[in-house]
């Protein structure tokens, strides 16, 4: 049966959201401030300390949202079902969000493709035809390539790491308390953000070791309207899916593609291709996020789901 969504107050589901705020952007600084270790050798050294810490942030977060939100069974499977943790409509989950957001980067697949039919035909000119030894060494170079990829700490960050912590924390834990606090859809939606881009200050301190205050400023805050339309995005894709794996895989491919390129004075073909790709990501937004493709059932939602009734 449904929860009533007064079993929590506006004002326990904010001071716990802000809670989790602090604590994921706090408890990066503690190996040095609390903790008193010896400054990383080394970036990887340094970035492993802090997926350690975003880590135990999370699982911090998973636990106190658990506490406070009506949960009356206490299995695995219910608080993994509050959290959007599912196995079922896995696939719909990854496939369908992504092609969505791929809409939104239109101008940079079209711009990426055209750079790798340049590369294939600087290669032909050249002279360099496809033979059993340059399919050989094209196999060791992906192969080589693919360590290179996977050793890269960076890459853990961006694609694995950051992902899976800001989603966890900032969509599941978070929506869920402003949902069942009573807040309307679109209140959380919009809401949730805001505290997704208030853990991203913490960069400001990093860019004033490189930049002014005001150059800094500039970037840093360039980077929070980013993180907040983002935010508004994958906050959207959560309620109307319920499922976590649908804001995570778009949280992947946007780190991946990094900013929308829009125009180009290369061709006027990737400007096209942005208009019509936002066209179209506006045009899909509701039918492909409609909650019977990710649900089984969609009329009877506990108190930290809202799908039932936004469709």
């Amino acid at each position: 049966m449904a929860m009533d969504a007064s079993e929590i107050s506006k004002t326990t589901a904010i001071v716990a959201c802000t809670s989790m705020t602090l604590l994921y952007v706090a408890i990066l600084y503690t190996p040095t401030f609390l903790l008193r270790l010896p400054p990383p050798d080394s970036i990887q050294t340094f970035m492993i300390r802090r997926f350690i810490c975003a880590a135990v942030s999370s699982v911090a977060s998973l636990l106190l949202c658990a506490y406070i939100l009506p949960v009356r069974k206490w299995e695995a499977s219910s608080l993994l079902g509050v959290y959007g943790i599912r196995l079922d409509h896995i696939w719909q989950a990854v496939i369908i969000p992504l092609s969505l957001t791929s809409l939104m980067y239109a101008g940079s697949l079209v711009l990426k493709s055209l750079l790798l039919l340049d590369s294939w035909r600087d290669q032909w000119n050249h002279g360099d035809q496809l033979s059993r030894d340059s399919v050989k060494d094209i196999v060791c170079k992906l192969i080589i390539w693919m360590q290179s990829v996977f050793s890269n700490i960076m890459v853990w960050r961006n694609f694995i790491v950051a992902p899976l912590t800001e989603e966890l924390v900032f969509r599941a834990c978070m929506i869920p308390l402003l949902l069942c606090g009573g807040l309307t859809t679109y209140t959380a939606v919009f809401l949730c953000p805001i505290f997704f881009s208030l853990a991203h200050l913490n960069h400001l301190l990093d860019t004033l070791h490189h930049r002014s205050l005001l150059q800094a400023s500039i970037v840093v805050g360039f980077q929070l309207g980013y993180t907040v339309i983002f935010g508004w995005y994958a906050s959207f894709l959560f309620v109307r899916t319920g499922h976590l794996t649908a804001p995570i895989i778009a949280h992947m491919f946007c780190n991946f593609m990094g900013l929308p390129v829009i125009y180009s004075q290369r061709t006027g073909l990737i400007t096209v291709a942005s208009i019509a790709g936002l066209l179209g990501f506006v045009w899909l937004l509701f039918p492909f996020t409609y909650p019977y493709l990710y649900n089984y059932e969609i009329d009877s939602c506990e108190c930290w789901h809202r799908y039932c009734t936004w469709q």
